[in-house]
């Protein structure tokens, strides 16, 4: 059994609770998968079944999609609606959305697009010293913590989803590399406009190449005869890797973990390749050796 599947993941578990609800559903132990998501948060998890398990490294780098509910006013100490208030702007709820109807979302926005440095929130599963970072913070501890570059490619306030003006939650969209903290986003986005904020809602519309319209929910996925029929074919992982169709003499070989020689082909040294037949089954994941002039097989898949 190996493929991919998408779920669709609901609020108030975790991405661990997720796989193993997958294992069950499905019958097998070998399930992972490409990127959490905090237990409060729903949508896109890509779950990973099989020998796909292998190709996780070529996925949970893909850039994760969002749309994010923002309350403006105060923070919480986990940077979302589970957690504790913290601080509090001091405006009553007239003042403060007048204060939200004023604000140029556009300029502000603009200063968080692009590359940027982000700081790890103490409720994340980071990890400093061998300590995920929310076993620290559980425990009364606030350590200091390194900022990471992230980019944000896209930004943006939801301008009809804002339904009631006098409401202090605003809609917001987001396009974001692998390791973007959305919790730790919106509260910088309250504090340069003064007023504070954490996250009522987040939802995962799509990572890498998959999105929220190919999702399945795990209530749907139990009530199946048959689960198996929704798993994405295991190559599916890897289209955005170059192609290398394997002469039909060297597949063996191949798959024994013996390189090929390659001439006239447009990769650099150390880049990865989809090793297929000439069905165009993938057959190894292989890594090109300029030196060599050849693929070796790193990842064989048959």
């Amino acid at each position: 059994m190996d493929g991919i599947l998408i779920i669709d993941k609901p609020a108030g578990i975790t991405s661990h609770d997720v796989v193993a609800r997958v294992r069950r559903a499905l019958g097998t132990k070998r399930v992972g998968h490409t990127g959490t998501l905090d237990p409060f948060a729903t949508g896109v998890m890509v779950i990973l079944v099989g020998r796909a398990t292998r190709l996780a490294q070529f996925l949970d780098k893909d850039t994760k999609e969002y749309i994010a509910d923002v309350q403006f006013g105060f923070e919480t100490d986990t940077g979302d609606n589970t957690g504790l208030r913290i601080s509090d702007c001091g405006l009553r709820i007239e003042e403060l959305t007048a204060r939200l109807q004023d604000t140029d979302f556009q300029r502000v926005l603009s200063k968080f697009r692009g590359e940027i440095m982000q700081t790890p929130p103490m409720y994340s599963a980071k990890k400093v010293e061998g300590k995920k970072l929310y076993e620290l913070a559980r425990a009364g501890k606030n350590v200091d913590r390194k900022p990471n570059p992230v980019v944000i490619s896209h930004l943006e306030l939801v301008h009809n989803a804002i339904r009631n003006p006098q409401s202090a939650i605003r809609n917001l969209t987001v396009a974001c590399s692998a390791g973007t903290y959305i919790r730790t986003l919106a509260e910088d986005i309250g504090r340069e406009i003064g007023v504070g904020a954490h996250l009522t809602a987040l939802r995962r519309t799509a990572a890498g190449k998959f999105n929220i319209d190919q999702a399945i929910l795990l209530e749907e996925l139990r009530a199946l005869d048959d689960p198996i029929s929704v798993l994405l074919p295991i190559d599916e992982a890897v289209t955005h890797l170059s192609r290398f169709e394997v002469p039909d003499e060297r597949v063996d070989k191949t798959k024994g973990g013996l390189s090929t020689r390659v001439f006239d082909v447009d990769l650099h040294d150390g880049q990865f390749v989809r090793m297929t037949g000439s069905d165009e089954g993938l057959i190894a994941i292989g890594v090109y050796d300029e030196t060599e002039k050849s693929i070796r097989p790193k990842i064989v898949l048959i």
